[in-house]
């Protein structure tokens, strides 16, 4: 088996990880039974480019006791758990090819690495992936699955231009995913992952979060639940009038830039902080980003324009303005919940990685009725990873009764 990682020592303390992830994951391992039984996916290649974290390699066990052979990569540079993924190797038999901290010709290099196992069925967290098998004409993938809302915008697109060459399954639209995942699991996570850096005190900061989609959601109640002063940055009339609503100040970037004493942008885009709008901050600002890539930020640019630079706590860099103010970049402006966190809570991702796995053995069955087209989940699969997971709670929901379902299918009744 190739592999490519760390330390394949750091196995052990990887082992009592996937332990922990598991514990907190019921509805996936309900689903892990059935597949070690069924073994739906016996002998099919597949190739993941996802954060290797813990939760993830739950759900790699889970397809490897359904059969899978599984070459893994990661989807971030910074956002591997290097005792996951050596546990991976050594005692699960999946193929790693990831490190934190990978460059960006390694993390390509990693990519490549997992086509030369000529997978049949790719899973994707961003588009990565999906993007590299079509820039080089790969045709033996039968189908993908795709996590985030950056992967899926980027799938749209290949399927608008009519390029894409194979079904990907939206795993990010299934209602259990990015109700939950995006909203209670990045809204955590991204804060978890600024207070591992910096430590800092939310209560009475003005907090700058740009974008409010659905990570923009979570993110904003959360700091206003620590007592942030939230202020909300969006280009979208329709969120911003819901924001408003909600309570939240709104405004744009040039106005907040100015009292913004926490910035998270959240949007999917390229440079929603423009050097323009750093320069505009007060001493001591701090950046972050939650978005999947490291373009919403403009790193490049304020590398540029800086004066110095210093490390001063792990994941957090400060930066010296032309004015002399100074700017606290935290994880490099990459996902600075995965970078300098440990990233979503096992509890949520028990959601969204049921529905992958669930995903993966649907396409695996499907593969011959499926055009080139993205598809979202099937609401059975939705529907049952919601009845998982409440089960696991204990909780009991009302049934409908034969009069109900009856009456709700009806159109004469009225008043």
């Amino acid at each position: 088996m190739n592999y490519k990682i760390r330390d394949i020592s750091f196995a052990e303390q990887g082992r009592s990880q996937l332990e922990w992830a598991e514990k907190h994951m019921p509805a996936l391992l309900s689903i892990q039974k059935d597949l070690e039984r069924e073994k739906p996916l016996k002998g099919v290649k597949i190739a993941a480019v996802l954060h290797v974290t813990k939760e993830t390699g739950v759900l790699m066990k889970t397809l490897r006791l359904a059969g899978a052979e599984i070459a893994l990569a990661a989807s971030n540079p910074l956002s591997t758990q290097d005792d996951v993924a050596a546990a991976l190797v050594k005692f699960h038999d999946v193929s790693v090819f990831a490190w934190k901290g990978e460059n960006e010709k390694e993390y390509y290099s990693n990519i490549e690495a997992l086509l030369d196992t000529n997978p049949e069925i790719v899973m994707d967290d961003g588009g990565d992936l999906h993007a590299y098998i079509h820039e080089r004409g790969i045709s033996n993938v039968i189908g993908g699955t795709e996590e985030t809302t950056t992967g899926v915008v980027r799938l749209k697109a290949m399927e608008e231009q009519g390029i894409l060459k194979y079904p990907v399954i939206a795993v990010n639209n299934a209602f259990t995913k990015y109700l939950f995942d995006n909203r209670y699991g990045t809204g955590q996570s991204a804060i978890d992952g600024i207070l591992r850096a910096t430590n800092i005190l939310i209560a009475g900061k003005v907090c700058v979060v740009v974008g409010y989609g659905w990570v923009g959601r979570g993110i904003a109640s959360r700091l206003r639940g620590l007592g942030g002063r939230v202020i909300v940055v969006e280009a979208n009339p329709l969120r911003a009038l819901e924001a408003l609503m909600e309570g939240f100040v709104v405004t744009n970037m040039k106005e907040a830039s100015k009292i913004g004493d926490i910035f998270v942008t959240a949007t999917g885009n390229i440079r929603v902080i423009s050097t323009e709008h750093i320069m505009n901050m007060k001493d001591g600002a701090i950046l972050s980003n939650a978005g999947h890539f490291n373009v919403e930020i403009d790193v490049e640019g304020l590398r540029k324009i800086a004066k110095s630079s210093r490390i001063i706590r792990p994941f957090t860099e400060e930066i010296t303005l032309p004015n002399g103010n100074k700017v606290y970049l935290l994880a490099d402006g990459r996902l600075v919940n995965l970078a300098a966190g440990e990233g979503h809570p096992s509890e949520v991702m028990d959601l969204s990685f049921s529905n992958q796995a669930l995903s993966v053995v649907y396409l695996h069955k499907s593969k011959s009725k499926l055009s080139p087209k993205v598809y979202d989940v099937p609401s059975e699969i939705d529907e049952r990873v919601a009845r998982l997971k409440l089960s696991s709670m204990g909780i009991e929901i009302e049934q409908l009764t034969e009069e109900q379902i009856e009456y709700s299918k009806q159109w004469k009744y009225g008043t």
